[in-house]
């Protein structure tokens, strides 16, 4: 369609990562190669995915510098897919989302929990400004403004509607 913009031509770097990871297998793709998953079958049986849209999500996975494919044996040759540091730069935020959908539901209700990998204990994730240590959940204390390369567009966003 003309003049229809795609995500990734956008200003926003929201709508450029909502790019990359927004589509729902890819983010569970993500979270299974986190559990040490890498390998196509075992993607394949944990999610129920069809091969075809597996095989989509894996190469955009590679494109995107996410995943990087190694081959694992000859003859045939057979690929696993292993978490890039990009990749693994993506925990956070996949943690983060879990432990939101978690804050919903009654802790007898959840199924999946995070926790202490020596202790044990359940612990309930946060984000936090590196440079205070104060949460983000606040809206009035963090707002968005127009960085040193946004637009015209951009600029003006900030200006007229005053930062969000």
């Amino acid at each position: 369609m003309a003049g229809r913009i795609r995500l990734e031509d956008r200003e926003c770097p929201l709508s450029t990562t909502v790019g990359h990871v927004g589509e729902w297998w890819t983010l569970l793709i993500l979270h299974d190669a986190f559990d040490g998953y890498t390998r196509f079958d075992q993607f394949q049986e944990n999610l129920g995915i069809s091969s075809s849209m597996l095989t989509t999500r894996l190469k955009s996975l590679v494109a995107d510098g996410l995943l990087e494919r190694c081959p694992y044996q000859d003859n045939p040759t057979r690929y696993e897919y292993v978490l890039t540091e990009l990749g693994r730069s993506i925990r956070p935020v996949i943690v983060a989302l879990a432990a939101w959908g978690n804050s919903r539901l009654a802790p007898e209700e959840r199924s999946m929990i995070l926790v202490d990998a020596k202790t044990g204990e359940e612990v309930d994730p946060v984000v936090v400004d590196a440079g205070t240590g104060r949460r983000l959940d606040d809206s009035e204390a963090f707002v968005y403004t127009a960085g040193p390369a946004a637009s015209d567009a951009m600029r003006a966003r900030y200006v007229e509607a005053g930062p969000m």
